[in-house]
């Protein structure tokens, strides 16, 4: 059975030309191969599948395999042709695939956690396999010998984890919301620095080497910009996906950096893609300030009794200007407007003060919005064609290229 990729103008509804039977559960990691019309997805049906693109436009399973667990998750080196597959057992499973991608031979097999692999990354300058699990552990391997390097217990679930090669720093986020770096070397690691402005969980992570700057995403359906490289603590925050029907977010699950554009793609589970322009200069958010009364109009917030006391008033609700980050009651934070600069590409509450002098161009959008007609669970950008893959909980996988949209439903 065939999956037909089918093109049209990314302004019209993606058509479904065809289907795949038998699959009963989501691809959890899939990515494109680069200079190749192709597709490998690992999914929690337990298999890893190939798909390439045939003479006759429809895209066929060249491998078809099958594991003895779920899947949970892939990564994939162009380079060697090396598929590594974290398992829901907790092992690594490595497979090189052939010259023709219409094999796959089995290379090695980690026992990497006592809990399912949760991010498994292949570092080919160190020939070092970094993976994450459910039990709360980061773990690296030699993938030449198998050995394991080393190990390091996090405070929570990892469920983002990114690697630089030059500096040797792995970037952990947890289900907590903590990012975790660490400096590894061949057999230990030391602790550099935790930080944490989400609160919620960490869901993904995205570097950029030459920037040296990290983005972090998390189900608080907020964006992190971490400035590591600048040595700052600079923290841009980025609000974007919501729901415009329902005034609603969602969190954000995937997220990936096009250098040559220097644009931030990411998504949500609410099927939001949204693609930011990361070349103009940002501004940090506020932090909210602290204070018994409206620092506009000197009213007293609800717990301040002795103020309610002396000037006989009842105690009015504490707010925050996202501009200045003033606390200020209702009636002098009146007025909403969106402040792109600071991340905030949907209206946010601002003193009227600020209101006023917010300019319609420091009004104007940074980012793009589009709606992937699905619950989106991963998502890869692959930069040589400017490719993006996205999987959903429909069981759907969409490529975009430019202003056409592919899809496969398995």
């Amino acid at each position: 059975m065939a999956a037909e990729i089918h093109q049209r103008p990314q302004t019209r509804k993606p058509v479904l030309l065809n289907k795949i039977e038998g699959f009963q559960d989501v691809v959890n990691t899939a990515v494109i191969i680069p200079k190749e019309d192709g597709v490998i997805s690992v999914s929690q049906d337990r298999t890893i599948r190939v798909w390439l693109k045939r003479d006759s436009g429809q895209y066929w399973p060249s491998v078809f395999h099958t594991m003895p667990v779920a899947c949970s998750c892939m990564s994939f080196n162009p380079e060697t042709r090396r598929i590594s597959v974290g398992l829901e057992n907790g092992t690594v499973s490595e497979f090189v695939l052939s010259e023709d991608y219409n094999q796959m031979i089995p290379a090695r097999t980690f026992q990497a956690h006592q809990g399912g692999v949760t991010v498994v990354l292949f570092v080919l300058e160190m020939e070092w396999i970094l993976s994450t699990g459910q039990d709360k552990s980061f773990t690296w391997h030699c993938s030449e010998s198998g050995q394991q390097l080393g190990t390091y217990r996090t405070t929570a679930w990892v469920s983002g984890l990114q690697f630089d090669v030059e500096t040797r720093h792995a970037f952990v986020g947890d289900h907590s919301g903590q990012v975790t770096i660490l400096k590894l070397e061949q057999d230990n690691c030391s602790l550099v620095t935790t930080f944490k402005g989400h609160t919620g969980n960490v869901t993904a992570l995205c570097w950029d080497p030459v920037q040296r700057v990290l983005f972090s995403g998390s189900s608080d359906h907020s964006i992190i910009m971490w400035d590591i490289g600048g040595r700052k603590g600079t923290a841009i925050e980025l609000q974007g996906h919501k729901y415009e029907n329902k005034q609603s977010t969602d969190k954000v699950q995937g997220l990936c950096y096009a250098p040559h554009t220097r644009q931030l793609i990411s998504c949500g589970s609410d099927g939001g893609i949204v693609i930011w322009n990361m070349d103009v200069t940002r501004q940090e958010t506020p932090e909210w300030l602290d204070s018994d009364s409206c620092q506009k109009c000197e009213q007293p917030f609800f717990w301040n009794f002795k103020q309610m006391w002396d000037s006989k008033k009842i105690g009015l609700r504490q707010h925050h200007c996202r501009k200045c980050g003033q606390a200020v009651c209702g009636k002098c934070s009146s007025k909403r407007s969106t402040i792109p600069l600071m991340g905030f590409e949907f209206e946010v509450r601002v003193c009227d003060s600020c209101h006023d002098s917010i300019t319609d161009e420091e009004r104007a959008p940074t980012a793009t919005f589009h709606d992937s007609k699905h619950s989106i669970i991963h998502m890869q950008y692959e930069p040589t064609r400017g490719w993006l893959l996205t999987s959903g909980t429909d069981k759907i996988i969409r490529v975009i290229i430019k202003e056409s949209i592919f899809e496969i439903e398995i």
